[in-house]
């Protein structure tokens, strides 16, 4: 169970790191900075948390 908190933290840097390659600027209204923050925390947090369920299928 103490390398699913490992888990959870890497993968969900990971995902942070990935989707900071993608513009969302293109999807969200202007002027809303801290709006697409928020999006990109959650969705990060959602991506670390189906990794680490994956991941530790297999382990």
């Amino acid at each position: 169970m103490d390398y699913k908190i490992y888990l959870y933290i890497f993968f969900s840097m990971l995902s942070a790191f990935a989707l900071s390659g993608i513009n969302f600027e293109k999807i969200i209204r202007k002027n809303r900075m801290w709006e697409t923050r928020v999006l990109v925390l959650i969705l990060s947090l959602i991506l670390g948390y189906l990794l680490t369920q994956f991941v530790s299928e297999f382990l």
